[in-house]
């Protein structure tokens, strides 16, 4: 009787742990692998051996799904680091200020495909060029207190931009910034980078190339101060 009662408690949950244990069980009786019904999404069942092999050709196409990303993401940061060295080698080829900001927001626009570019700096505009993408701050941080919260920190800011920090950015092209980041240039100004694209700067993206690219043109300005 006590077997019995024991039998009768058992559970799906008891038997799937018994087996989990004893992989070996299936081999000990092999008459009762070839009386198990195995689940099959599609089609009549089939062997243990061939729902075992389904099994692993899925997790087979699983892993090869998650190689071809991985070499995907390897292929484009391997493709980021070559602009960021060629950006590097650019900037230290530059002879003056006025070629150094030139060059740096030339390779921005033709090697990394950039919209719209702003860069501040924190410095007086007798030596810098003319151009609509130059911002010269001559009171530094001060005249800038809309991105005193941002100076504050030295993590880039991706993401959406509130409009007053687009129009003091981008002048009359802030409309056309759907997405940004937003860079320090040490401690020497502050580097925009709009996109049309919502969804090119958002708060989840690296910023590992974008900090490198801003120590090399904090870098190449230093020989300039």
């Amino acid at each position: 009787m006590p077997e019995m009662s024991l039998k009768a408690g058992l559970q799906a949950m008891d038997v799937a742990e018994y087996l989990r244990s004893h992989l070996q069980f299936l081999k000990d009786f092999p008459d009762l692998a070839q009386e198990l019904v195995i689940p099959r999404e599609h089609g009549p069942a089939a062997s243990l051996t061939a729902y075992q092999l389904e099994a692993l050709r899925a997790r087979n196409e699983e892993l090869n799904e998650r190689l071809a990303d991985l070499i995907a993401i390897a292929t484009d940061n391997e493709q980021l680091m070559v602009r960021v060295h060629s950006l590097t080698i650019t900037l230290l080829r530059a002879n003056t200020l006025e070629e150094t900001c030139r060059s740096f927001v030339a390779a921005l626009n033709e090697d990394f495909h950039t919209d719209l570019v702003c860069l501040a700096l924190f410095r007086d505009g007798g030596d810098l060029p003319r151009a609509q993408w130059l911002l010269a701050v001559p009171q530094g941080k001060a005249a800038l207190p809309e991105f005193s919260e941002f100076l504050a920190r030295s993590e880039p800011l991706c993401g959406r931009l509130a409009q007053d920090k687009l129009d003091r950015l981008f002048g009359a092209c802030a409309s056309q910034v759907q997405s940004c980041s937003l860079l320090k240039i040490g401690e020497r100004g502050l580097l925009a980078i709009g996109s049309d694209d919502i969804n090119r700067f958002h708060p989840g993206i690296g910023t590992i190339f974008l900090k490198l690219i801003a120590q090399a043109l904090d870098a190449a300005l230093a020989r300039f101060d």
